[in-house]
């Protein structure tokens, strides 16, 4: 299939879990009612997004929000990807974003990887490790469309992992983040156009809507870029669904015209996976 629909759910996260599940999942419909095969929810969607709040608002996966996003995604025969959501395991805590398939099955689990401690002095300092533990994989899955990789928020600062992807076959890679105030006018849109650019493959980001009240105020500005660095779709601040077609023969054509990726100097350097 050489183009599909992508709905980016920008939403209004509050402090009440229950709310949070059921607007995300009528915004869910409405993206499946016109049109999207592939549908995807912002970085902590069910709490707000603080170190003081992951604890509380933890889950086991299986759990209330996961199950709630199967059988939406099952109802509406989409791939849902479930921005993330803290989950608790073992008695530690992770981001985790889930993916499931038309079919409501589980199709992949990926815990943020590199965790956002930062301190930008006057402007804005955050540790999630203070809280949360790491995940130690990639996560790819299989749609009829193309393969899809994913990263959160952090994740997408660092270059190799999407680059992995790519080798791995990945045509789109998705980040649910929640970049704040300062990073995000710096470096939100930045950071997607050279992902897309460096790999010639698509990138989408799916932010909160911007809450000014919040403890953690989010850019929002949820964008889809393409292959060839532009961005073919921007969200606002506010509560809203981002709608783009994905046009797979237009990445191949990209990809024959400057055929950087068959042109590495694997002889002189080269990004492996490990693990």
């Amino acid at each position: 299939m050489a183009s599909f629909r992508l709905a980016l759910i920008q939403l209004h996260v509050s402090a009440v879990k229950s709310e949070n599940l059921q607007r995300a999942c009528g915004l869910v419909r409405e993206a499946s009612a016109k049109g999207a095969k592939l549908v995807a929810l912002p970085e902590c969607f069910n709490s707000p997004y603080g170190t003081q709040y992951f604890k509380e608002y933890a889950e086991k996966i299986p759990g209330e929000s996961t199950q709630k996003l199967s059988a939406v995604a099952k109802e509406c025969s989409i791939y849902l990807i479930g921005g993330s959501i803290p989950e608790e395991d073992g008695g530690k805590l992770y981001n985790t974003c889930t993916v499931f398939g038309p079919d409501g099955a589980l199709l992949a689990k990926h815990r943020k990887v590199h965790l956002f401690d930062i301190n930008v002095p006057g402007k804005i300092q955050f540790k999630e490790s203070e809280t949360l533990s790491p995940g130690n994989s990639f996560s790819m899955f299989d749609t009829p469309y193309c393969k899809v990789g994913l990263g959160i928020c952090y994740d997408m600062r660092f270059a190799e992992m999407a680059q992995i992807y790519g080798q791995k076959g990945c045509q789109l890679l998705i980040y649910p983040g929640a970049f704040n105030m300062t990073t995000g006018p710096a470096h939100w849109e930045l950071l997607q156009r050279g992902r897309a650019v460096d790999n010639q493959l698509y990138v989408a980001t799916v932010s909160p809507a911007r809450d000014e009240k919040a403890s953690y105020v989010a850019w929002g500005h949820s964008t889809v870029v393409n292959p060839w660095g532009e961005v073919i779709a921007k969200a606002g601040a506010e509560e809203t669904v981002v709608y783009t077609d994905i046009d797979l023969k237009k990445l191949a054509e990209i990809r024959q015209q400057i055929p950087i990726l068959s042109q590495k100097r694997c002889d002189l350097y080269g990004v492996e996976m490990k693990k």
